[in-house]
């Protein structure tokens, strides 16, 4: 079963927790959204799409899934 395991890739995208430097509220958002994500409680910019990976202003709380 071992050797299954390096033959099927697993996905590098991840569910975020995150908490907004600005109101201190918690959000999650996806690691590789291609949208903007802003806050839904004082509207600052969470993620910014860059190609790929999305870029965070945010303080990463966990990590889900």
């Amino acid at each position: 079963m071992a050797e299954w395991e390096h033959l099927i890739p697993r996905p590098t995208s991840r569910f975020l927790r995150v908490r907004c430097i600005s109101c201190e509220s918690e959000q999650i958002l996806f690691s590789h959204s291609s949208t903007q994500v802003k806050c839904q409680t004082c509207g600052e910019v969470l993620a910014e799409p860059m190609g790929g990976k999305a870029k965070i202003n945010a303080a990463i709380i966990s990590v889900l899934g």
